[in-house]
């Protein structure tokens, strides 16, 4: 499957490693991973650097690309981030598709009411022992 990985770079870049444990798992299981820069770990909270209507239109273009060919999109939102916000609503609305969020409550006073009530996006809940659970978790559901 075609998985748009999305996680925050301009709110902060504390959970990089994290993010790149998740899109090494996805890719470990077959996935093909379209992530940007978001789990590099060369990248700051600065961003890419370069164009930013270039950064935007390539990243519209992967989520356009994951959803025609029935891909999802997976976007850790633990660490707020306003891209990763718009990513989600682009994704539900936009370019329809199945969207999974994966939220650690210890580390947000509450995921954004937009997200965890929005019917169609699928909130996996998990803490930082229970990571590996979550992850199979999600490789279960991006299989059905």
């Amino acid at each position: 499957m075609l998985v748009y990985f999305s996680g925050s770079i301009s709110g902060g870049r504390d959970d990089v490693l994290l993010y790149g444990r998740i899109v090494a798992a996805l890719e470990g299981a077959g996935h093909r991973v379209l992530a940007g820069a978001v789990a590099s770990e060369r990248v700051s909270a600065g961003g890419e650097g370069g164009d930013r209507a270039a950064i935007f239109a390539r990243d519209v273009a992967w989520l356009d690309e994951a959803a025609a060919a029935g891909g999802a999109l997976v976007a850790e939102v633990s660490k707020p981030s306003h891209g990763v916000g718009y990513e989600i609503a682009y994704a539900r609305h936009r370019s329809p598709m199945r969207v999974f969020c994966l939220w650690r409550p210890a580390y947000t006073v509450r995921c954004s009411a937009m997200i965890a009530g929005d019917p169609g996006v699928e909130l996996l809940e998990y803490g930082d022992e229970t990571t590996e659970r979550m992850i199979e978790e999600l490789l279960g559901r991006l299989g059905e």
